[in-house]
C-alpha cells in the first residue's frame, strides 16, 4: 500500500544533511523538472519586493534565511523536514524502527516547490505557502503534467490511500480507486483536526504496517468511530466521527 500525504508550511530549520541531487529523489529521470520549477522560484525570489516575497512565504518580513541558495543549501529527509500539525500528530522520532521504515518506504509527500517526493528524499529548508504563484508560473500544473504518468505506473499495482488536503489533487489526481478520509466533530465536518487525525492515520498504518484499508479501519483508536462510506467514482470517501 502506498500513502499520499500533505507537507506542512512549518518546517525544520535543523538540516545537516548534504545538498541535493538527482540521487535525493524519487524519479531521477525527472529531476530536470524540478530544477526547472526551483530555477522559476528562484528567478521570482531575486525580482520580487517586500510584499510579494510575503504573499510567497506567508509571513511579514522574512528574513535572509528564506533567501538562501536551495541547490547549494543542506537538507534533511522529507519526513522529518516538516513539522506541521500532521507531523506532531504522527511523531514520527518515536515510533520504532520498523514503523518507520513503512513510513519511509510507502509514504508520499508532495511539496509545494519540488513536487511529489518520498518520505525518506532530502530537502533543504524552504518556504512556499500552498497556492502561492510565481507570476505566469502555475507550479501544481506543472508538476501534474510531468509526474502524473511516473505516478500512474509507481501506483498502478498498489492500494492508495490519499490522506493529502484536497489542494494537492491540483499535483496529482490518481487514476485508480483510492481511499480518503473525512471528519466529523459534533456533527460538523472539520478541517483543522483533519490535519492532526491524518497524522494519527498514518502512525497506526505504520504502527500495524498495514497492507490494506480495510486493515487500518480494523485498527482506528477507541475516539474514532467509523460513520459512513461513499463510492464517488474512483474515490472511497470515508466518514470517521471524533469522539472526543
Amino acid at each position: 500500500m502506498k500513502i499520499l500525504f500533505s507537507p506542512s508550511e512549518s518546517k525544520s530549520k535543523e538540516c545537516d544533511l548534504s545538498p541535493f541531487d538527482e540521487s535525493s529523489f524519487i524519479f531521477k529521470e525527472l529531476f530536470k523538472y524540478r530544477l526547472e520549477a526551483l530555477q522559476i522560484y528562484e528567478d521570482y525570489l531575486k525580482n520580487a519586493n517586500l510584499k510579494e516575497l510575503e504573499t510567497l512565504f506567508g509571513i511579514k518580513n522574512p528574513t535572509q534565511e528564506f533567501l538562501q541558495d536551495l541547490k547549494t543549501a543542506p537538507t534533511k529527509q522529507a519526513i522529518k523536514l516538516y513539522i506541521g500539525v500532521s507531523y506532531e500528530y504522527l511523531n514520527f522520532k518515536t515510533l520504532h524502527k520498523k514503523a518507520q521504515n513503512y513510513i519511509l518506504e510507502n509514504t508520499l509527500i508532495f511539496s509545494n516547490l519540488f513536487g511529489v517526493v518520498r518520505a525518506n528524499d532530502t530537502l533543504p529548508f524552504y518556504k512556499f505557502k500552498q497556492g502561492a504563484k510565481l507570476k505566469d508560473f502555475n507550479i501544481e500544473h506543472f508538476y501534474k503534467k510531468h509526474f502524473s504518468k511516473a505516478l500512474d505506473k509507481l501506483l498502478e499495482k498498489e492500494e492508495v490511500l490519499d490522506l493529502r488536503a484536497g489542494f494537492y489533487d491540483k499535483f496529482y489526481t490518481p487514476q485508480k480507486k483510492v481511499s480518503t478520509y473525512k471528519f466529523l466533530k459534533n456533527g460538523k465536518i472539520v478541517s483543522h483536526y483533519a490535519k492532526a487525525y491524518r497524522g494519527i492515520l498514518l502512525r497506526v498504518a505504520a504502527e500495524n504496517e498495514v497492507s490494506s484499508n480495510q486493515e487500518l479501519l480494523s485498527k482506528l483508536p477507541p475516539n474514532l468511530k467509523l460513520k459512513e462510506v461513499k463510492q464517488l467514482k474512483l474515490k472511497e470517501e470515508i466518514t470517521l466521527e471524533i469522539l472526543d
